[in-house]
Order: structure tokens, then sequence, then C-alpha cells
């Protein structure tokens, strides 16, 4: 299915012919070969490093490595040159009937057309949002919402088992602050009069949530000491606000497959667990650490705190689990939720976290490597801000202030798909700008219009073509005669089709779904060169009546390209558009 996959196994098998004639040393390790696109699409088609990762075990010259290979990979018949290039790469042209194979395997396979089993079925546990349950989510957080679900979305498109997560953080001092201001809302609804003081949050968003608790408790909270009521209204508030962001996540199409509460550590034993795993280890000590960049020994005061030694797992310092009075650090129990998902079974852990989050991540790294023996992987990836735009002016965000702009307003001005997609068109560790004014625009420099826009441009000319009295189901078009596509434009449309399963793996492996944003913009942009050229030059319309054959097969190829386009939008969670209003 996999056309590069395909060179590469060639490119294997003459190899091991090679070996097996005693013209390269049998037993060479092949899993460094590689078959990529070449930089310069002047020099081929394909390009395999073979024979400069083989030359040194194999004690020859790469150059004449590279020319056994290319006279053998020439008797293939997929093969039309192989010629040997610089210091010892081999550059590969296929030929068009090769290409071609790719349109028909993408008609019988559907969207299902770019599915891998590189993760063969790995468990991995992608934690993305997190947001403290202390009101709606803003347009930072939709960043990391969308960026995690397009994550999970395309593991499990390259065969990853995919568990999607979210951390409640509602163990720590801010459902406090979040109980006392909704008690404070509380009163207000009883016609009270009250002042929201520094520390506490006065948006809006409260108000429905003091009015509920009016209604179940009426006055019987009133005048009562912060010990009566504070248990009980943290609990309702965190319910009522876990409510408001799950209506947020639907909004924007992300549905969670667990949610799990940092509240259930404390008091059970989770995290006490925890550091004892560590301590059985060796890796906890009572010290003292040295006073951080920026403060003078005078400004210092030296406790001595338990300490965990992620330095010898590659932090900068190791770091505090329990302080000097008995209580946690915060950072006990995220160890405690690690160790638990580590537990759990996962072969691979994703953490999605905010950018002012960067200096956790060699902590976390290090604690995950030391429970689990360095057998489970973890990697944190971090979403950098959202700068708002509208009228040339950019919106500001203050939670506590209450005057932010939420998820919900911005999904509900542009759009579920505008919102999701704008947010893939940088890689997660880039600042994006998201202009409210250019993601309306019906424009080539608006990257989501003109991705659906080629879906929607594929099947106008389907519809077309029906109308002219051609058959358009895929069966159809899987069997039609593909010899019509000759034109170097139409195969360079189909070899952007051939690159889909590798992107795939690609993105995949990197953890980086803006590259499918990147890749169906690049393909979009081709069908629109192609349909534009199209009206210029009568002859490379996509249906013509006069050429039956040839527009059949012109068919098959729109109708591959929008099942692409459909497919990686699927990954994305973006809607492909039949029409554009």
């Amino acid at each position: 299915m996999d056309l590069f996959g395909e060179a590469k196994a060639m490119v294997v098998d003459a190899l091991e012919a090679l070996a097996a004639e005693g013209r390269l040393p049998s037993g060479l390790d092949l899993s460094a070969v590689t078959v990529e696109p070449p930089r310069d699409p002047a020099h081929g088609d394909m390009a395999t490093n073979a024979a400069m990762v083989l030359a040194r075990p194999a004690g020859m010259k790469p150059r004449d490595i590279a020319a056994m290979l290319a006279e053998r990979l020439a008797e293939d018949a997929r093969i039309t040159a192989a010629e040997v290039a610089g210091p010892g790469f081999l550059n590969l042209r296929l030929a068009r009937s090769a290409w071609l194979e790719v349109v028909e395997k993408i008609l019988a396979a559907g969207t299902g057309f770019g599915r891998s089993d590189v993760g063969a079925g790995r468990r991995v546990n992608v934690e993305f949002v997190s947001a403290n349950p202390t009101g709606p989510m803003h347009v930072g957080h939709a960043r990391g919402a969308v960026f995690g679900d397009a994550l999970a979305g395309l593991l499990a498109f390259a065969g990853f088992d995919v568990t999607r997560e979210y951390y409640i953080n509602d163990g720590g001092g801010q459902v406090d602050t979040l109980a006392r201001s909704v008690y404070l809302r509380y009163l207000e609804a009883l016609g009270e009069e009250v002042a929201f003081t520094e520390g506490t949050y006065p948006g809006d968003y409260l108000v429905p949530v003091g009015r509920a608790l009016a209604e179940r408790h009426g006055r019987a909270l009133v005048g009562q000491p912060e010990e009566v009521w504070l248990a009980d209204i943290r609990a309702f508030a965190t319910d009522a606000m876990m409510a408001m962001i799950r209506e947020d996540l639907a909004l924007l199409g992300v549905e969670m497959d667990h949610y799990f509460s940092e509240k259930s550590l404390y008091g059970t034993g989770a995290i006490e667990k925890a550091l004892a795993a560590l301590e059985e280890k060796g890796l906890l000590y009572v010290g003292v650490l040295e006073p951080p960049k920026g403060k003078t020994p005078e400004d210092w005061e030296p406790r001595e705190q338990t300490l965990f030694r992620s330095t010898a797992f590659g932090d900068d310092v190791d770091r505090p689990v329990r302080k000097s009075d008995g209580g946690w650090t915060y950072f006990a129990p995220d160890i405690a939720y690690h160790w638990n998902k580590v537990e759990r079974g996962y072969d691979e852990l994703i953490d999605v976290l905010g950018a002012d989050h960067g200096g956790y991540v060699k902590r976390l790294k290090a604690v995950v490597s030391a429970l689990s023996d360095g057998r489970v992987p973890l990697d944190v990836k971090l979403c950098q801000l959202v700068k708002l735009m509208k009228g040339g002016q950019e919106f500001k965000m203050s939670k506590r202030a209450g005057t932010f702009v939420t998820l919900a307003d911005v999904v509900r001005e542009v759009g579920r798909d505008v919102a999701r997609f704008v947010m893939l068109t940088r890689k997660n560790d880039a600042p994006v700008e998201f202009d409210f004014d250019r993601v309306m625009e019906q424009s080539k420099d608006n990257p989501v219009f003109y991705v659906q826009y080629a879906h929607a441009r594929a099947f106008s000319v389907l519809a077309r073509g029906r109308e002219a009295g051609f058959d358009t189901d895929d069966g159809a078009l899987a069997a039609a005669d593909l010899a019509g596509i000759e034109d170097a434009r139409e195969i360079g449309l189909v070899r952007k089709l051939a690159e889909w399963p590798r992107q795939v793996v690609l993105a995949a492996q990197s953890h980086e779904p803006h590259r499918i944003a990147f890749y169906l913009y690049d393909l979009a942009s081709d069908f629109h060169a192609l349909q534009h050229q199209g009206k210029l030059e009568p002859g490379l319309r996509f249906v013509r009546e006069d050429a039956p054959v040839v527009t059949r097969a012109r068919l098959a190829l729109v109708r591959a390209t929008q099942v692409v386009i459909a497919s990686g939008l699927g990954i994305l969670g973006v809607t492909p558009m039949n029409e554009m209003r």
C-alpha cells in the first residue's frame, strides 16, 4: 500500500540477493537503510542511503556498493533508472505504471489508505488539556485540546492503541480558592453584599453556580465558618466546572476516554506507595538544595527536604518531594499519577502541557524513567501561546479578572473545523496567531478553506462526471484504465498522493500532527493548480465527453485526491466539506 515502503523492500531484496551471491558480506544490519524523496526532485523520484550506511560494516567503498545495487535494481520492471550520485547515494526513477497503481490502491482502500501498523498495537496514554477545574476553558486550552486530540487520532491511524486522558487538578489550593469564590456568589444570590478580594475568581461564569448552591442550601450556609462549608462547596463547584469543561470539549469535538482525579491520590496511600518505589531504588534522600539561580545565600533559607535524585536521569537538580514540615510538594502527586500510568501497563506516555510548564519536563521524564526502569518513554509536548487578533487588535486574557476569550467564544464565532485546523498550522512549540478576519477569508491564504475547498471541488468534478454519464462509484473508478494519466502535472499529483502513507508514519513517529495539516495544504495546492490548468488548456480538463477513457482515468485521480484529503482531515478532527458556502 505504501509505495515508498515497496521501494525499500525492493532495495532490501536486492541487497540480500547480492549478499547471497557473495558480492556483499552476509549478516549486514539493514535497519538503517531508507528510501525517501530526494532533496532535489530533478534527481529522481526516490533516493536510498543504502550504500552510505553499509560501506563501513561491509568494508567497501560506498560508490561500489551503489553501483552493484543500481545494476540489480535496474532488473526490476518498476524501476526505469538507478543512478549513483555524489559519494554513494542512489537515485531511483519509477515507471509510470508504478505511480498509477497508487490511485488504484487508494480507491480500493478508501479512507483507510495510509493506515499503518507501525504502532504494532503499542498502548499509548495521551494526557492533554488537564486544565484546572476553576473556570471555562480559554483559547490557550483549546490549542492543547486540539493538538492532543489530533495526535491521538494520528497515533490510532498509525496502529497504536491510544487512550485520551484528562488529569483533573482537584487536589490543590486552587480548588479551595474556587470554593471560596463560589461561596461569595452563593451569598450574592441570596442578596448579600459581597466583595471579591485579591486571590478569588470574580468571573461571571460562577454566577449560575452560586445560584444553584443557593437553591440547594437556602440560607443554611450564611454566616457559617469556612470549615463547615469548604469541603462540600469545593466538590460541588469542581463538578460544576468539570461539566462546563466537558461541554467546551464537546464543542471542539474532543471526547476523553478517561478522567483521572488528582484528589484520588490523597488519603489513599497512592503517593506514599509511589515514593516508596523510588526509595526502594535508593533514589530518595534527605538533603538541602543549593539556592536557585538569581538568589544569593543571604536570600535563601536552607531547609532539609526529602529529595528525588532526578539528576541521575538527566535533570539539572534533584527535586523535593516532601517539605521540611512533612507536607507534599507539588511534584509528589505528579509522581504518583505517572506511576499509576506506568502500573496500568502503557508502553509509552505523552503529556501535552502549556508553555509555562517547560521547567517541569526534565523532572517528569526523570521520574518516569526511574519508576519504569527505563522501559516506558515519556514525551512531553509543550504548546505555545495563541495570539488572538481581530480588526488588527490583539485580545488579552485574564482568568482572575474574568475578562478572557473562552474556547466556546472562538468555536461559536468561526466554527469547530476552522478552530481545529488553524491550531494545527504551526508546530506545537511555535506560537500561533489566530486572526479572526483572515480565517474567514475564502482564499489561498486561509489554509482550512483551501483544503476544504479542494475536497468540495473534487465533489463538484465528480458530480459533473455523473451528469455527463460516467460511473463515479469507487469500484468503477478503481477499474478504470489509468493509461490516460500522462501529463507531468497529473503524475505530480499522483506522486503527492503516494507520499500520504509515509507522511502518516513520519508524523506519528515524531508526534507532530501539524505535518498532516501541512501535507494536506500542499496536496490541495497541487490539485487546485491542476484544475486551474484545465481552464487554460481544454485538453487537461477533468471531464471531457469527447475522451471517455481519459475522463474515467482523471475522475479516478480526482476521487483518489478527495479520499486522501478526507482521510487527513479525519485524523485532524475536521469535517470534509462537499460544498462551500
